[in-house]
C-alpha cells in the first residue's frame, strides 16, 4: 500500500488500551478519560482485556463508549496488543499504557507527523508521574527503568528507532504488511520484560525502506510510577530483564539494529550522567555518587545479563 493514499483525506485515529488486573482500575479510569478530553478525538476507542473476565465485564459496563474486547492471543501485552489492531478501523493506531494519561493535545501532536508520508511511526514523550517521593539515588538517565523518556533522548522531534511502549503510534497498514508484535516478547502481568515495539519498529524498517519513525517529545503523556517501582529492587529486578529482553531482540533482528541507540548512550550519556553526579558530590551534594553509583550498577546488571543471556541460549541472529 502507498502510504500516500491515506493522505486524501484526514486520517482516523484508534487508541488502544491494553489492562490485565483490576488493580489499576484508578489509573485505567484516568488514562480513558485523558483520552476523551482530547483537542483531536480519537475516532475509535479500544481497550483490551489480558485474559480477565472480571475487568472486561467491569470496562464494558463503565465505558459504554469504547470497545472492550478479550485478549484473543496468548497471555502477555504483546498479544492484547495484536487483538487490538485486528479490532482496529483507525488510519494510525495509538498505544497509550493503562496507567498513563495523555495530555490533551497528544492525539494531535502523535497525527501531526503523519503528514509525512515516508513516515510510519511516532512515539512521544513519557513524564514520571511518581506516587512515592523519588529516590535521592533515582538518576534520570535510568529514567527507562519505570517506562518512562530519559537524559539522553532528544528533545525535539527527530527520527528515532522506535517508540517507548507506553506512548506510540504506527500506521495500521504496517501491521498489514510486516504482521504484529512477537508474542516471544513482551510483558506478561508484572514480568518486567520488553523491547517487544523495538523488535516490530525494526522488522518495519527492514520490510518497508526509506520509512521512518519519528520520536515527538511534545506528544506527551505522563506514567505512573508507583511505590514498588521506587526500590533498589525493583531498579536491579529491571535493569536484569532489559539485558535479558535486549539478548532475545539481538537474537530475532540481529545485534547492530537491537543495540545500534544502546552503544550511544554507553558511549555519551551513561559517562556523562556518572561524571555529573560526582560533580555534584565534589560541590557538597552527597546525594551525587548516590546517582553515579546506580548508573554503573544499571550497566553492569544490564549488560551482565545481556551476555549470561547469549551464553545460556546461544542462537544465530536473523540477518
Amino acid at each position: 500500500m502507498d502510504w500516500a493514499e491515506q493522505q486524501a483525506g484526514p486520517l482516523r485515529l484508534t487508541v488502544i488500551i491494553c489492562a490485565y488486573t483490576l488493580d489499576r482500575w484508578q489509573a485505567i479510569l484516568a488514562a480513558v478519560a485523558s483520552l476523551r478530553g482530547q483537542t483531536r478525538t480519537p475516532d475509535e476507542l479500544i481497550l483490551v482485556s489480558d485474559h480477565n473476565p472480571e475487568l472486561l465485564a467491569r470496562a464494558a459496563q463503565q465505558f459504554p463508549d469504547v470497545v472492550c474486547i478479550p485478549n484473543e492471543e496468548a497471555q502477555g501485552l504483546s498479544g492484547a496488543r495484536n487483538t487490538g489492531v485486528r479490532r482496529a478501523t483507525g488510519d494510525v493506531v495509538a498505544f497509550l499504557d493503562d496507567d498513563a494519561a495523555a495530555a490533551p493535545d497528544w492525539a494531535e501532536r502523535l497525527l501531526e507527523s503523519y503528514a509525512d508520508p515516508s513516515v510510519i511511526g511516532v512515539g512521544g514523550g513519557v513524564d514520571p508521574a511518581w506516587q512515592a517521593p523519588r529516590p535521592s539515588w533515582f538518576p534520570d538517565e535510568f529514567l527507562w527503568v519505570v517506562g518512562c523518556s530519559y537524559a539522553g533522548q532528544p528533545g525535539v522531534r527527530t527520527e528515532a528507532r522506535n517508540p517507548i511502549g507506553a506512548n506510540m503510534s504506527f500506521r495500521r497498514a504496517v501491521f498489514t504488511q510486516v504482521g504484529g508484535f512477537d508474542s516471544t516478547m513482551g510483558r506478561l502481568g508484572e514480568d518486567a520484560s520488553g523491547c517487544e515495539e523495538t523488535e516490530f519498529a525494526i522488522r518495519a524498517h527492514r520490510l518497508r525502506p526509506g520509512t521512518r519513525i519519528v520520536l515527538d517529545p511534545a506528544a506527551r503523556c505522563s506514567h505512573l510510577v508507583t511505590d514498588e517501582r521506587v526500590t533498589r529492587r525493583y531498579f536491579r529486578r529491571r535493569c536484569v530483564a532489559e539485558g535479558r529482553s535486549k539478548a532475545l531482540l539481538s537474537r530475532l533482528a540481529g545485534a547492530g539494529p537491537a543495540l545500534s541507540s544502546e552503544r550511544a548512550y554507553l558511549r555519551r550519556t551513561i559517562p556523562a550522567g556518572v561524571a555529573r553526579g560526582l560533580g555534584d558530590l565534589a560541590r557538597g551534594d552527597v546525594t551525587g555518587a548516590g546517582r553515579a553509583a546506580a548508573l554503573v550498577e544499571g550497566v553492569v546488571l544490564t549488560a551482565g545479563s545481556y551476555l549470561l543471556t547469549l551464553v545460556r541460549s546461544p542462537s544465530s541472529p536473523r540477518a
